[in-house]
């Protein structure tokens, strides 16, 4: 069985080092301070989650349900497992598996709807196998298959999609094929179709290409009608990333210079939001089809490997910081969060963008 080539997609790298600073819509002036997001959001709900949990043990979140309640990995007090917990809004954490730290085991794609949690599991020699759990009750995770191709994640919230009572996932076909792969959540034989060319999970029930193409996304397809939906496409050097809603566009402008735009697939609602020194730093596009999530470089970046934290709300363009000093940042399900000190003292913050 083969490991998931987890990856950006050659579009999505491409776009994620280059250099973009926000900018007002449609204008070259100088751009105005970012709002604070206390400022801005007042009502948003947010906290922080310390990198260490009582037991010890160095703790890294890989999905929050809320701003307060999260699921993610850390090792046994002896370090002979790695565990899979869920840690509480009191702190408490639960713990839902644990696999031997000798097998070199990951838990990936950790994706929920509802009361349904559902991951990945890797070990030693590729061995995936596809796992579900429900949040409502202490019932033990379920395995639903271990028959996940050649699975390919991408650091999105789509690369387990659950939908019509299934789990969903992209796997690599052969030559020029992307499978769509799926089991139901009760567990049975895995479902295959096969979709020419090569393209990912986005939000159900579409699919989007440009994974390998150095141009991005071309069209977006509705797995439900099977029709295709064309991108417009961009000036020259532009590199275009969509969900069904919306694409973001990173181009050079005729001096030279970047910049970044959002726009519609059919090319309406085009404008500008950044240039400069930004950079993109979560794969999907227009989280909630209402926010684009940059970190803006400042003179300390390389020394810390940390940024501002910056979102632009796409319908009044307004430009809010976010947090001064992020370090590693992930998005799903409307949940932002991000880490902030060095090694020595990590703590994790999140934002619930729903409360917005």
């Amino acid at each position: 069985m083969s490991t998931p080539r987890t990856r950006l997609g050659l579009a999505a790298a491409i776009v994620a080092g280059a250099a973009l600073l926000a900018l007002p819509a449609g204008g070259n002036a100088r751009p105005a301070a970012p709002v604070t997001a206390a400022v801005a959001w007042p009502q948003a709900q947010r906290d922080t989650v310390q990198a260490t949990l009582p037991d010890g043990a160095e703790y890294r979140p890989g999905l929050f349900l809320d701003a307060r309640t999260s699921l993610g990995t850390a090792a046994t007090a002896d370090d002979r497992y790695l565990r899979l917990v869920r840690v509480g809004a009191d702190g408490t954490v639960r713990q839902l598996r644990r696999l031997p730290r000798a097998q070199h085991p990951s838990f990936q794609a950790l994706t929920v709807t509802g009361d349904v949690l559902a991951w990945v599991e890797s070990t030693d020699g590729g061995k995936l196998r596809l796992f579900t759990a429900a949040l409502s009750d202490r019932r033990a995770p379920r395995e639903l298959t271990a028959d996940l191709g050649r699975a390919e994640f991408y650091q999105s919230q789509y690369d387990l999609v659950i939908a019509g009572g299934r789990v969903h996932w992209a796997a690599a076909g052969t030559g020029d094929v992307t499978q769509i792969r799926s089991v139901a959540l009760t567990g049975g034989p895995v479902r295959t179709r096969n979709e020419p060319g090569t393209w990912k999970l986005s939000a159900w029930p579409w699919l989007v290409n440009g994974v390998s193409d150095s141009s991005g996304s071309t069209a977006l397809r509705n797995l439900e009608t099977g029709r295709d939906s064309p991108v417009s496409r961009a000036r020259e050097r532009a590199i275009t990333a969509c969900s069904p809603a919306w694409c973001r566009l990173a181009s050079l402008t005729g001096d030279g210079q970047n910049r970044i735009e959002l726009m519609r697939p059919d090319g309406s609602d085009r404008h500008r939001i950044a240039g400069d020194t930004a950079a993109t730093v979560i794969v999907d596009v227009a989280p909630l089809d209402r926010f684009e999530v940059l970190a803006r470089i400042g003179p300390n970046s390389e020394l810390t490997g940390n940024n501002e934290l910056i979102a632009v709300e796409i319908a009044t363009r307004r430009t809010v910081e976010i947090s001064p000093d992020a370090g590693s940042v992930s998005y799903r399900n409307g949940m932002l969060w991000w880490s902030t000190g060095n090694l020595d003292a990590v703590v994790w913050h999140a934002l619930d963008l729903r409360t917005i």
